[in-house]
């Protein structure tokens, strides 16, 4: 009996220094695992989380399901790791990378920051683009020159031709936005002045109270500005990501998410194009195929920014893509924080 009851008792010590030496030592794993499951993760999940707290040696594994930083950092360590021990591109932990990544979009997601919405119009920020719909008419594109009390004053909208002696005092009409790091909103408006005689043509446009929030965005998105080669596809199911040889349209990337992105081409584009981009992130290709869901017009500049929602990229493709969003190695620039959250 107290031959088994010494064996027990070493066994204990041994496992207790193991513990120890994993970095896993004193910490109460019981409080981890509940903070997981208080935080929406499933326990296998939680299990992959404990697993990168003790590699990368946390003081407070539970930082994980709050602390963007120490999620990063962590990332970071695990993909550094796996890149020296030449495992980076294998498909096991291609999909271990990928789930991390998901964990990453799931805690930031979940900052007040995204939960927060507007209620009123005079909580829009100055600048701010705009689509203004005026029913039987056409869509037009404006941006607020200054956010009043009283009104907003909006840029002159771009769009289709109006007839003459057309003026927009009084007119009844639809503005929608996205809102940066939040969802798109849209609410109704009345003109109540038109400036077209000023050097600076604006309108007066009425606030609202009642703004309606909706498609929240489900992707994280950063602006660059990289060039990028545009080529046109007959249908989606030729979808790939095999570099092509031949020359396509020159345009540049403007902003990158996992599923998506924005390019600026010259002339005019329509919408339900399919597409196939290709540029490099950190020095690394990446091929990215999707329809064109959105394009804003500049028709001064005789410039389109095409908006495209990608198929999914392959889990090599994208985990480098998020690698450069989140500016894990400082690809971006150490002053280059991730920028907007985005649905295409």
């Amino acid at each position: 009996m107290w031959i088994l009851i010494g064996i027990a008792f070493i066994g204990l010590l041994a496992g207790i220094a193991a513990l120890r030496k994993m970095g896993g030592g004193n910490f109460p794993w019981v409080h981890f695992y509940a903070k997981g499951r208080e935080s929406g993760f499933t326990f296998h999940e939680i299990g992959l989380l404990r697993k990168i707290a003790v590699e990368n040696r946390l003081e407070n594994p539970t930082s994980l399901f709050w602390s963007i930083k120490q999620l990063d950092r962590s990332i970071r360590g695990t993909i550094s790791k796996l890149r020296a021990e030449g495992k980076l591109e294998q498909d096991t932990f291609a999909r271990f990378l990928s789930k991390l990544f998901d964990f990453r979009r799931r805690v930031e997601l979940n900052l007040p920051k995204y939960k927060l919405g507007l209620k009123s119009s005079r909580k829009i920020v100055n600048h701010q683009r705009m689509k203004l719909t005026l029913e039987g008419v056409g869509t037009y594109s404006t941006s607020v020159v200054e956010n009043l009390r009283r009104y907003l004053a909006i840029s002159y909208p771009e769009g289709p031709v109006l007839p003459p002696g057309f003026s927009w005092k009084g007119q009844k009409a639809v503005l929608y936005f996205w809102r940066a790091d939040d969802a798109g909103y849209v609410f109704d408006t009345k003109v109540i002045e038109d400036f077209l005689d000023r050097e600076y043509p604006i309108l007066h446009v009425s606030h609202s109270d009642n703004l309606v929030r909706s498609q929240k965005r489900q992707s994280v998105r950063v602006e660059v500005n990289l060039p990028a080669s545009l080529y046109t596809l007959r249908s989606i199911n030729e979808a790939n990501e095999n570099e092509e040889q031949g020359r396509g349209l020159k345009c540049r990337l403007v902003d990158i998410s996992s599923d998506g992105a924005a390019l600026l081409i010259g002339g005019r584009a329509k919408i339900g194009l399919t597409v196939k981009l290709q540029f490099h992130l950190a020095n690394s290709p990446i091929v990215m195929c999707g329809v064109v869901k959105g394009v804003s017009f500049n028709q001064k500049k005789n410039q389109s920014i095409l908006h495209v929602q990608s198929v999914p990229l392959s889990l090599r493709q994208k985990n480098t893509v998020l690698s450069f969003v989140y500016n894990l190695f400082n690809e971006r620039g150490e002053d280059q924080a991730v920028g907007t959250v985005s649905k295409y």
